[in-house]
Parts: structure tokens; C-alpha cells; sequence
């Protein structure tokens, strides 16, 4: 890390950090920590947070969870966090599996978004990518009924594989039938322009879960 970061992630991280490997056993007390009661949303992966950060101070009567593993991303959304004065916006670091297996409660999330995650573009690394028929089970177990899977690539194989695996789902689907329109409030990151630079397309796809008949 940074001397920066080094310096906003012992400054920030007791208060908004916590490591998913630590996490008392059980549901995680999203109301005790933010100290209020609000829809969840989930972001994995959030990189270096700069999509992350604008997205939390869109919206603020939201509790904004961000689970990533980077330590350096975490510390440097930390800092952004700081510059916009973000107070509804928590960090965990670690295994997004674990933590939604272990640690979110069924039917709790008002929204879980997967933005760029890693393609894994060679063929014999394809079940490594996170969007598999078992996770998007567990991303569907967790939402409440209503709640959205909202996913980003620029990978178009990827692309059609999460449109496979989220279509199979029972207990989502699709919002548009096809593609997303690109939402205007998910902010275009400079990873987002060169992928337009170099000719690949970004395409979004938005999954609802079904309310209980």
C-alpha cells in the first residue's frame, strides 16, 4: 500500500472495516453496525472503489456493504470515502462466498451487484469465474423477494455465460428479458472507457428475485 493508504486504513478501518474471517458466528448485524435500519445492498469486488464510492453517496439511505479481498482497493475506497463523507458505507475483506454463506441472512439483500469481475478468459480457467449455478443459488437465497443480481462485463463470453447460469435460476428473472439498458447512474470508470477504447462492449444484465406466490 501507499503511504496514504497505510494511513487512511489505520485510521478508518476499525471504525468501517471488519475481515470476514473474524466475523462472530452467525448473521451479521448490518442495523447495529450502520446504526439504523435500511435496504442492504452487497457490492463484490469493489476494486478500487471509485464506482463504489458514487455509488454509496447516490444513494444515502442505503446501507452500502463492500466485500473485496485487495487490501490496498479497500484502503484507497476508505480515503474516498472520507473525501465525499460517506456515512453508510461498510467494508469487508475477504471471501464474498463466505461471507454470504456464513454471514448475511436469508431474504436481507435489497440488492447484490457484481461489476467487472475477473473473466478468467482461458478456457481452462472458466470455473474459476465467480458466476456459477451454486453462487447465483446462494446470491438469489439472499435477496429478498424483489431484490435485484445486477452484473457487468465487457466480456462478452462471460457475458453469455452469467445470462445462461442467471436464466436457469428459478427463483430469478429477467428484468428485460435480454440485455440491461446501461443504467446512467452506474458511473462509466476509466477501466469501463478503455474496454470501450479497445472495442469491447459492456453489457449489463439485471435479475430480480420472484415474490412468493
Amino acid at each position: 500500500m501507499t503511504v496514504g493508504q497505510e494511513r487512511a486504513w489505520d485510521r478508518y478501518w476499525p471504525q468501517l472495516g471488519q475481515e470476514v474471517a473474524d466475523l462472530p458466528a452467525g448473521p451479521l448485524d448490518t442495523g447495529a453496525w450502520f446504526g439504523r435500519s435500511a435496504p442492504v445492498v452487497l457490492e463484490i469486488g469493489s476494486g478500487m472503489g471509485e464506482t463504489t464510492s458514487k455509488l454509496a453517496a447516490a444513494a444515502p439511505d442505503v446501507n452500502y456493504l463492500a466485500v473485496e479481498v485487495y487490501q490496498a482497493g479497500l484502503a484507497q475506497l476508505m480515503m474516498r470515502a472520507a473525501e465525499l463523507e460517506l456515512t453508510n458505507l461498510r467494508l469487508l475483506r475477504g471471501d464474498a462466498v463466505i461471507l454470504l454463506t456464513d454471514h448475511i441472512a436469508a431474504n436481507s439483500l435489497s440488492e447484490v451487484r457484481l461489476y467487472f469481475p475477473d473473466p478468467w478468459p482461458k478456457k481452462r480457467h472458466h470455473k474459476r469465474r465467480i458466476v456459477q449455478p451454486d453462487f447465483v443459488s446462494l446470491v438469489a437465497s439472499r435477496l429478498a423477494p424483489g431484490g435485484r443480481f445486477h452484473m457487468a462485463t465487457d466480456w462478452e463470453h462471460y457475458a453469455e455465460h452469467m445470462m445462461e447460469v442467471c436464466s436457469a435460476e428459478p427463483a430469478l428473472r429477467n428484468v428485460y428479458s435480454g440485455w440491461a439498458p446501461r443504467p446512467e447512474w452506474r458511473p462509466v470508470t476509466k477501466f469501463e472507457s478503455r474496454a470501450h477504447t479497445e472495442g469491447r462492449e459492456i453489457r449489463d444484465l439485471i435479475f430480480e428475485k420472484a415474490h412468493p406466490v
